[in-house]
């Protein structure tokens, strides 16, 4: 990766993976920012969506199978970002509102 290309790497990573876990925004931006491993795998993500989406473009006798490839990578790159968020929420103590609410 060239050094220019950095943030829209970064964005598109962040951008693949809040498609996929709006509920987990804020934790995908923490995670990308503190997490370089993280980060490729969204990176990676955002990458195996962008062949998938363009593969009309792919000669007709290679379609089918690369279609297939590609699937099986972005279905995988979302099971470990899932797992990587779901993990990460487990870690982090349940939230309690402040003010604590009188009964």
């Amino acid at each position: 990766m060239r050094m220019d290309d950095e943030p829209a790497d970064k964005k598109r990573a962040v951008s693949a993976a809040v498609r996929r876990f709006p509920q987990f925004e804020l934790a995908i931006h923490r995670l990308i920012g503190r997490s370089e491993g993280f980060q490729d795998m969204c990176e990676e993500l955002a990458e195996a969506e962008l062949a998938l989406s363009r593969i009309d473009m792919v000669p007709p006798a290679l379609r089918e199978s690369r279609r297939a490839e590609w699937q099986g990578l972005v279905d995988r790159l979302v099971g470990e970002v899932g797992a990587v968020l779901h993990a990460d929420a487990a870690r982090k103590p349940h939230f309690i509102p402040w003010p604590p609410r009188q009964n």
